[in-house]
C-alpha cells in the first residue's frame, strides 16, 4: 500500500510539473482572447480530454507504436520544439489572436487550437509522454497503472480548471496587457523551443559521432 502511495505522489508530481498547467495557462489566454467564455470554455475542455487521451494512450502502447515506426523521443522533442518556435515567433509578432473571429470562423478556430497546439505538444508534450511511458513501465501490476492513470486524470483536471480562469485574467490586464503577456510568453516559449530541440538533437548527434 505504501508503495503504491509513493508511486501516486511520483506520478502526480511529475506530470504536474512536466505538464506545467500555470506555464500552459498564459498561452491558451492570448490565443482565446477573442472568444466568448462558452467558446472558450469548450477550447478547454476539448483540449484537456484530447491532451488526456493522447497521453494515456501513448502510455498503454507508446513503446509499441514507437518501435513500430522507429520513431524515438528525441525526434519527438526535436518536431515539438518547431512548433513551439513557429509558435513563439506569432506571439512575438503579436499575430496569434485576431481582431474579431467570424461566427462562421469560431467553430474552426475552437477545433485546431485546442488540438495543435494546445492538446498537444502543450498538455501532451514530449516530457509528459515520455514520462508516461517510462511509469507504466514501472507499474507493473494492475494497481499501480490504475494509480497512474488516476494521477494523470487529476492533473488534467487541475489543467482544465486553471485554463477556465484564464478568461477572468483577460478581463483584468485589458487588452494591452494582454498584447504585452503574449509577447513576454513569445520570448519564453521561444527559449523552451530551443531547449526542446537541442534535447532532441543532442543525443542523435552523439549517436551519429559515435558510429
Amino acid at each position: 500500500m505504501n508503495e503504491l502511495v509513493t508511486f501516486g505522489i511520483l506520478t502526480f508530481t511529475s506530470f504536474f510539473t512536466l505538464i506545467n498547467p500555470l506555464g500552459v495557462m498564459p498561452i491558451f489566454m492570448t490565443m482565446s482572447a477573442d472568444l466568448s467564455p462558452e467558446d472558450r470554455a469548450k477550447t478547454a475542455k476539448k483540449a484537456s480530454i484530447v491532451g488526456f487521451i493522447t497521453i494515456l494512450l501513448f502510455a498503454l502502447s507508446g513503446q509499441l507504436l514507437f518501435n513500430f515506426f522507429g520513431i524515438s523521443v528525441n525526434s519527438f522533442r526535436i518536431v515539438g520544439g518547431v512548433i513551439f518556435f513557429l509558435m513563439g515567433m506569432d506571439m512575438l509578432q503579436a499575430r496569434l489572436t485576431k481582431v474579431k473571429i467570424k461566427d462562421s470562423e469560431v467553430k474552426k478556430y475552437v477545433n485546431d487550437i485546442s488540438i495543435t497546439p494546445m492538446a498537444i505538444p502543450m498538455i501532451a508534450g514530449p516530457g509528459a509522454i515520455t514520462n508516461a511511458i517510462v511509469l507504466m513501465e514501472d507499474a507493473e501490476t494492475i494497481q499501480g497503472a490504475v494509480v497512474l492513470v488516476v494521477a494523470l486524470a487529476l492533473v488534467i483536471l487541475i489543467t482544465y480548471f486553471i485554463l477556465l480562469s484564464s478568461g477572468k485574467i483577460i478581463k483584468t490586464i485589458g487588452e494591452t496587457g494582454n498584447n504585452v503577456l503574449m509577447r513576454l510568453m513569445g520570448l519564453i516559449v521561444m527559449v523552451i523551443a530551443v531547449e526542446f530541440f537541442l534535447s532532441g538533437l543532442k543525443p542523435i548527434l552523439q549517436d551519429i559521432f559515435n558510429m
